[in-house]
């Protein structure tokens, strides 16, 4: 990259790229650890993220022990970070990151700022807490023309909670996203009439909750194994065609039917926000869509550690916090030459029934918990375990939508034969 060299240089101890939960949380954590000049770079002239429009409740219990708002949420840990001394650099974005260089040399990258200008910018230690964006229609290849009247769910989500615009006034909805289920309630709050939901899947996306309190609450119909399959109108959305879909994920012939609508919200599945991550040289998971982390958060660049949903998409965000918080503990120690490099290495394998898992290896440095997803929803007993004779638990359900959680005590982890290298985790159905 043709870069002025010259220009100063700005040298800190640990940067974290984003501003939202996973970040502000991180970098209190950092100051907290000992670090003495913390970062945060964010593009947005605020911070706080995603949350910053999420005025519903919903945030807080497993962090907080009482539910709170978005806003609520992430004034609390702003608090925090000023607190502990942590800086901010707003409106700010981080537009190319370095390759890495000679071993023990700082991470580089150059940010860009409205009136700073570009500046160069070396840390000890590196956090990524990009988040995660929506899948957006072109994703999808809907056929029919370009109307206006198509949104993700959470660019609709930000013009009624923060802008102050309804973006129609009859919508239909696809996928069952938990920010699709959210704004189908506050879009009927707001007056507007939501025709339906649909979802290409034969089960629920989003948390159970919300279609409870959502939908259900509000009298909103959902359909699933349906897809919408065409836009029609133009300058404005006149409605969708939609369709039933087989067991083999195709279109069902004969059941395709118009529905009329000025306004389609897509709640389609999130994407971990990763292109500075590839930029950097870090390894991507082939399934999550983000770094590849150990039980430390550290990424295959060992000064580069990675927090929240740019790692894997959580349920709640009070997890999304959690890993932040140890991230930015692990990158203070990292960058004040006091986190050990450990002995041992677990690759942490899966079965066919989990889909999702994070991290994907472990150290047995600390007590770890493994998050995951399964693949298809079990309604019935079934257990979890991670072997050899690490962690067993049995439940009453296992949905794709909620988050199930695996804990690994450090000691169990250390006892194991030297020989053992990889951990098992998998689940069972027993009833």
């Amino acid at each position: 990259m043709n870069m002025n060299d010259k220009k100063a240089t700005d040298r800190i101890d640990v940067a974290i790229i984003g501003g939202g939960p996973a970040g502000i949380a991180a970098a209190t954590a950092a100051r907290n650890e000992g670090a003495e000049r913390v970062v945060v770079f964010e593009r947005d002239w605020e911070a706080g993220g995603i949350l910053q429009q999420c005025i519903h409740p919903g945030f807080g219990l497993h962090t907080f022990g009482e539910e709170l708002t978005g806003p609520e949420y992430m004034y609390r840990y702003l608090e925090r970070a000023r607190e502990a001394g942590v800086e901010f650099s707003l409106n700010t974005m981080v537009f190319h990151m370095e390759q890495e260089g000679k071993p023990g040399e700082p991470v580089r990258f150059w940010t860009m700022n409205p009136g700073r200008g570009i500046e160069k910018v070396e840390a000890k230690s590196l956090v990524l807490a990009m988040g995660c964006r929506e899948r957006p229609a072109g994703a999808l290849g809907i056929p029919g023309s370009r109307p206006a009247g198509v949104y993700t769910a959470g660019t609709a989500q930000r013009f009624v909670n923060m802008e102050g615009f309804m973006p129609g006034k009859k919508v239909v909805i696809m996928g069952t996203g938990d920010i699709g289920l959210i704004m189908a309630r506050r879009m009927m709050l707001e007056g507007a009439a939501v025709v339906a939901v649909y979802e290409i899947m034969p089960w629920v996306s989003g948390l159970r909750r919300n279609i409870a309190q959502c939908l259900d609450d509000f009298g909103i119909p959902y359909y699933l194994e349906h897809s919408v399959c065409e836009l029609h109108g133009h300058g404005r959305l006149e409605g969708v065609s939609v369709v039933r879909i087989g067991k083999d994920r195709r279109p069902i012939p004969g059941t395709r039917k118009f529905v009329g609508c000025d306004t389609l919200l897509l709640a389609v599945g999130l994407i971990p926000e990763n292109e500075l991550s590839r930029m950097a040289g870090v390894e991507i998971h082939g399934v999550t869509g983000g770094p590849v982390v150990n039980d430390l958060l550290q990424t295959s660049r060992e000064n580069i550690f990675a927090a929240g949903n740019v790692v894997v998409v959580y349920d709640l965000v009070d997890f999304v916090s959690e890993e932040g918080e140890r991230a930015g503990r692990n990158a203070a120690r990292f960058a004040a030459c006091r986190l050990e490099k450990p002995a041992r290495k677990f690759a942490v394998e899966t079965d066919g029934r989990i889909r999702v898992i994070s991290p994907q290896f472990l150290h047995g440095a600390e007590d770890t918990t493994l998050f995951l997803r399964v693949a298809e929803p079990v309604e019935g007993r079934c257990r979890i375990s991670a072997e050899p004779g690490l962690f067993s638990q049995t439940l009453r359900y296992a949905r794709p939508g909620e988050m199930n959680e695996v804990r690994i005590a450090a000691e169990k982890l250390n006892a194991l034969p030297a020989d053992v290298t990889k951990i098992r985790v998998g689940l069972e159905v027993l009833s």
